[in-house]
């Protein structure tokens, strides 16, 4: 596996060394101790999934503390333009984003720890997104910033984008109080 910086130091993208031939190919999608080597030391308790069609952006989304996320990324099939937000309040990056592009051609992840929104648009249709997480799902503390923010701006890349009606009226970043706080 390799580990390859963004602008965004926190941020981390995940290539894992993929073996192929003409059977197909095998690589290790999760592999504790080598990431713990390459210095991540995340502890996942829950693996979601989810399933979009080509356009839909979810996003951007967070859980406050105490129940705040980590999340590890990555496509199983079809691709995805990736995106995390660093929310976490005197951070030097603060309001800023990196976004990467995840594919199943790729095989690749991206590390987004506590502290950042998240969100992606699915690219193909049937793109299935996959990420493990550092705690519980709780709905209590489900965040959100509106994913077409005027002050972010994220270039998403698409037009005629998919949006449910709950990421439609998320709070403006303007507006959002956060309940991270950056610390070296």
């Amino acid at each position: 596996m390799e580990i390859i910086d963004t602008a965004i130091p926190e941020l981390k993208v995940i290539q894992p060394k993929v073996f192929g031939d003409a059977r197909g190919y095998f690589f290790e999608s999760y592999h504790k101790e080598r990431l713990a080597e390459l210095g991540l030391t995340a502890d996942f308790v829950q693996d979601n999934q989810s399933l979009s069609a080509k356009n839909v952006i979810r996003g951007l989304h967070f859980q406050k503390p105490p129940f705040a996320q980590g999340k590890l990324v990555r496509v199983i099939s079809g691709s995805a333009m990736d995106v995390a937000v660093d929310i976490r309040k005197g951070s030097p990056t603060y309001g800023r984003y990196v976004k990467t592009l995840l594919s199943s051609e790729q095989n690749n992840m991206f590390w987004i720890p506590a502290g950042f929104a998240h969100g992606f648009v699915a690219l193909e249709d049937n793109t299935i997104f996959a990420y493990k997480t550092t705690d519980y799902y709780n709905k209590e503390s489900e965040g959100a910033i509106r994913w077409n923010d005027p002050d972010i701006h994220v270039e998403w890349g698409i037009e005629d984008p998919v949006i449910s009606d709950k990421d439609q009226k998320s709070p403006f970043f303007k507006d959002f109080v956060s309940p991270f706080t950056y610390s070296k």
